[in-house]
């Protein structure tokens, strides 16, 4: 089994009676991470693996909301299920399809060098948050205060994975 571990969801809170949790799913396939019979590991709420390396069989999950309702082998009511909240689930590496050509994992975003599209170096990506609105990045410039921008078409112009660099075309003022 792969060292490395990718995390695929977090565990927002127990749904109903029976076990279930309501899963903000963290990757673009999560009808095939979360399908019937896939393990996912448990994790921190910081997406380490746990010490105990608890290994998560799923029975079944349906959509709800933006996220996924999913049962679980072995979390059979609310009590069990309450103590599994805000707990990330991770896959071993070797089990994620690699990504397209076009494609990079966002982990893979952090150290990349940001420069806007005139070729002026703004910083390096120093880290990576998923909010609701979007995927946003935190670039590091310098010595001076890091500043965050937005990983969307409105900004980002292109991504070169091979030079790892991500060109940049922000609204004024966005980097002040």
């Amino acid at each position: 089994m792969s060292t490395e571990f990718f995390i695929v969801g977090r565990v927002r809170r127990a749904h109903g009676i029976r076990g279930e949790l309501v899963i903000e799913a963290l990757t673009d396939a999560p009808d095939a991470i979360f399908a019937a019979g896939r393990r996912v590991f448990a994790g921190t709420p910081d997406g380490e693996l746990t010490r105990r390396q608890a290994e998560l069989r799923v029975l079944r999950s349906t959509p709800f909301k933006g996220g996924l309702i999913v049962a679980f082998e072995g979390i059979t009511d609310k009590t069990a299920a309450d103590t599994w909240r805000s707990r990330t689930l991770l896959v071993p590496a070797d089990e994620i399809e690699p990504p397209g050509d076009d494609e990079l994992f966002i982990h893979d975003l952090v150290g990349m060098r940001v420069q806007r599209v005139s070729g002026e170096e703004v910083g390096e990506v120093t880290e990576v948050f998923e909010l609701p609105q979007g995927i946003v990045i935190e670039v590091q410039r310098g010595e001076g205060k890091p500043v965050l921008l937005p990983f969307d078409d409105n900004t980002v112009a292109s991504v070169d994975s091979e030079l790892r660099v991500i060109h940049v075309d922000p609204v004024e003022g966005l980097l002040e």
